[in-house]
């Protein structure tokens, strides 16, 4: 899809900044920092301020058009946000199960970003106990002490 028009499509206004920047961020494999954006701006003779790497960035990000990972000492690296990947979170003793985000994408960044290395997969498993079975055990452990207090 052209960039002007997926702006357009999300009540963005179009500027040859933001068409740019979002060209750049489809194109690329890694995420990116505003910094990256800037300097390969400078490196096509493209003329955008790095104040208005920031602001475009901060209005793709308000309208859910990338994601911002924090990477330590004030700096984060951006990427367009592509399908949603999600996990399931399984209570162990009645099964109850809760679709959850995955957190595992700011650590693949992180990794690619670091390493060069590109996950190619992973599995997360996650299992606790709900809110509804450990008030049930709270309960339980509850009244066994009161019954060895009689």
């Amino acid at each position: 899809m052209e960039a002007d028009i997926f702006l357009r499509e999300n009540n963005i206004k179009v500027t040859k900044a933001r068409i740019y920047i979002y060209m750049l961020l489809s194109k690329s494999p890694n995420a990116l920092t505003a910094e990256d954006i800037y300097n390969r701006s400078r490196g096509e003779n493209i003329d955008i301020n790095l104040s208005t790497v920031y602001r475009t960035l901060e209005v793709f990000e308000k309208n859910n058009i990338v994601e911002k990972f924090n990477i330590g000492e004030n700096s984060h690296l951006y990427s367009l946000v592509k399908e949603k990947h999600s996990h399931i979170l399984k209570c162990s003793l009645c099964n109850k199960e809760i679709k959850v985000p995955c957190p595992m994408k700011q650590i693949e960044e992180l990794v690619k970003n670091q390493t060069g290395f590109t996950l190619t997969e992973h599995k997360l498993v996650l299992k606790g106990i709900c809110s509804e079975c450990s008030e049930k055990i709270a309960k339980s452990n509850k009244n066994d002490k009161d019954n060895k207090n009689c």
